[in-house]
């Protein structure tokens, strides 16, 4: 059979770490399992949040990596904020030592007005240039650009038009419609500048794919035509190591950034009560909290005097994190309280659907990801500012763990593996290159 050969571009690879590297490291691993060899395009020196080498380990061996320096304008946005060059730019509004100054909301306003539609618009010209020349001599049959950050978008936009080579959009998260997109102080004519170029992605690419049935409607409300879902998912192969022993206290455990939004202020409110009318599930308590905080989430726990519950750990290697996962006796899914909390499917639920903890979420009970948890069976979520139930959730969960019935998931979670998932793209690409 003959293999073909997908062009993906992509901001984040390894060693980068996060989340935003998961979902192409994973499809590139099983690519060539359908006869399909991938072709990366990357920054060398990218911004990147987190550093994490283990992720190396699951890059094909011999695949073609190509890697062009990319400008940023990060080192004066770091000397604007007096900020050292080795530290690292906060996704999200994330705020972990203090509140924004005057100097931080002036960045944001230039953030979101002149670095349209992100601070990597300066790779797009460069990267369509050295793309251009590789490509007429290493031919492709399909171009891939995953966002954020969009102004890949752009580069595979511009690589279409000149070439007339297949292109799919992926968007791992929404462009116009993301949580933040209100906070960057956007002027009227930014706004506009931001919704033309995301219309002429979508409009102009062969295809796009989406991790959720939500942000699939909000695209086909845009005019969106050719538009498929591909959720996210877990790598079995990162889930063979079963030499894992249970905590022994009751751990509610969060992996991953918890930012404002995602803050989960009626978690603290009912675990505070918790502790406070039952003396047993107070010894028993332990709160791990794996990942960066934003500073409300540190205020709200002071506050409430869940301080000698809490245990902090940075960050984790991916692998370690998944066996974080597995220790747990309960992981806890919160949904950003944002006005696109319907459409919000994290990374991490996948990961938690493997490790077969039971899931305890807070968000919109008709969202995406609280169908997800009731068809895999694999937890329970409240609504926002449902303390009742939320509280009623935890117990559940308590007293089956004091009895030794807190049960692993057994729900069917096949259709989101990896390798499976690969099959889906796979199925997608071939129908665009006939």
């Amino acid at each position: 059979m003959d293999i073909k050969k997908v062009l993906i571009i992509t901001y984040y690879w390894p060693p980068s770490g996060g989340s935003g590297v998961q979902r192409w490291l994973k499809f590139t691993k099983y690519l060539r399992d359908f006869n399909w060899e991938p072709v990366i395009y990357t920054p060398e020196n990218p911004e990147i949040p987190v550093k994490d080498s283990s992720l190396l380990n699951d890059i094909p061996e011999g695949i073609t990596v190509l890697k062009k320096k990319i400008w940023e304008p990060y080192s004066f946005y770091k000397k604007f904020l007096g900020q050292k060059g080795e530290d690292k730019i906060q996704t999200g509004f994330l705020t972990e030592k203090k509140k924004p100054k005057r100097k931080e909301k002036i960045s944001v306003w230039i953030r979101g007005n002149l670095f349209i539609p992100d601070a990597r618009k300066f790779w797009i010209r460069p990267s369509v240039k050295y793309l251009t020349t590789y490509l007429k001599k290493n031919p492709v049959d399909i171009i891939i650009s995953t966002g954020p950050p969009h102004s890949m978008h752009l580069i595979a936009q511009r690589l279409k038009k000149k070439l007339n080579i297949p292109w799919l959009a992926d968007f791992r998260d929404p462009w116009t419609n993301i949580d933040f997109y209100k906070d960057l102080k956007l002027t009227q004519w930014a706004d506009k500048k931001h919704k033309k170029q995301e219309q002429l992605v979508i409009k102009e690419a062969d295809s796009l794919i989406v991790v959720g049935n939500t942000l699939k409607k909000e695209y086909q409300n845009m005019g969106a035509k050719n538009i498929s879902v591909i959720t996210n998912g877990y790598d079995q192969d990162d889930y063979i190591d079963n030499d894992v022993c249970l905590d022994k206290k009751f751990s509610i455990m969060h992996v991953g950034t918890i930012t404002y939004s995602r803050n989960p202020k009626d978690l603290w409110l009912v675990l505070s009560e918790l502790v406070n009318e039952y003396h047993d599930f107070a010894e028993d308590l332990e709160i791990k909290l794996i990942g960066k905080i934003d500073l409300s989430v540190n205020e709200n726990i002071a506050k409430l005097g869940l301080e000698k519950f809490v245990v902090k750990t940075n960050y984790l290697s991916h692998k370690d994190a998944i066996r974080e996962q597995k220790k747990s006796h309960v992981l806890f899914l919160p949904i950003n309280n944002t006005q696109n909390a319907k459409g919000i499917i994290t990374g991490k639920l996948f990961e938690y659907l493997a490790a077969r903890r039971p899931v305890l979420g807070i968000g919109p009970t008709d969202g995406d990801a609280a169908e997800i948890i009731n068809n895999t069976k694999a937890g329970m979520l409240s609504g926002f500012g449902d303390n009742n139930r939320l509280k009623n959730n935890i117990l559940a969960l308590y007293h089956d763990y004091k009895n030794g019935k807190l049960q692993t998931n057994k729900g069917n979670i096949s259709k989101y593996s990896r390798k499976n998932l690969t099959g889906e793209l796979v199925e997608l690409l071939n129908g665009l290159v006939k």
